[in-house]
Formats: C-alpha cells, structure tokens, sequence
C-alpha cells in the first residue's frame, strides 16, 4: 500500500489562508495542509503539514496516535513536557527535528513567542 500524495510541483504558498484549528487542539494552534490525506480511521495514507502554535498557547495533556509523525522547528519557540498550567517543560529553538513511532506520547506543548513547524505524518505502509 502506497501513501496516497499528489504530484505538486514548486508553487508558491498563500501564508495567509488556508489555516484551521485540527480537532482536539486549542485555538491557537493552526494547520495547513500541505499534501496527501492521512486517513485515520481508516489507519492509511499520509499528509505534509504546517503547524502554527501563537505566542502564549500551550496544551495542557500529552498526546497519542497511530501514525508516524516526523517535526521540523523552522521559527520560533517550543517547549515540550509543561504541565497543565503552562509551565515547565524543556525549550527548543531551530534547527530541531523529531521523529516519532506510532503510540508515543509526547507533549504538552507550548510556545512563548510563537512558532511554525513542518511536519509529515504516515501509516506504516503494509
């Protein structure tokens, strides 16, 4: 099974559109899809994705999925591990990547001046 992505070639993004607020996070936090189409409940497929996180927000619990998730920091801040206050937690700055298995907890997350990632998420291809 392939990971289901279209043929995109160089083209500019419009920063300014395009953003939402993915399920289960606060607002603040916005997604741009880039490519693909990661099917969760069907457990298949992927998607490339920027991720914004605004200055002061911050998730209160860690989270968990099913899919591979691959982060690149590209500007910014964030903190990984704070608590339910928004405090603690370890800070990262560019250049900061991390790959993640299916099943790993990880977070919460916050940013103290706001910050924008790159990230691919995927199934294992069976």
């Amino acid at each position: 099974m392939a990971i289901d992505k279209q043929h995109l070639e160089f083209h500019t993004l419009n920063m300014a559109s395009g953003w939402e607020t993915p399920p289960g996070y606060p607002p603040g936090i916005e997604q741009k899809i880039l490519a693909g189409n990661l099917d969760e409940g069907g457990k298949s497929g992927g998607r490339t994705r920027l991720l914004r996180i605004q200055a002061g927000v911050y998730t209160t619990v860690p989270f968990r999925h099913d899919y591979w998730e691959e982060v690149y920091l590209l500007a910014g801040d964030l903190t990984v591990g704070n608590d339910a206050d928004g405090e603690g937690g370890e800070n990262f700055k560019p250049p900061t990547y991390a790959c993640r298995p299916p099943y790993t907890d990880h977070g919460p997350f916050k940013s103290e001046g706001g910050c924008l990632m790159f990230e691919i998420h995927y199934y294992d291809p069976a």
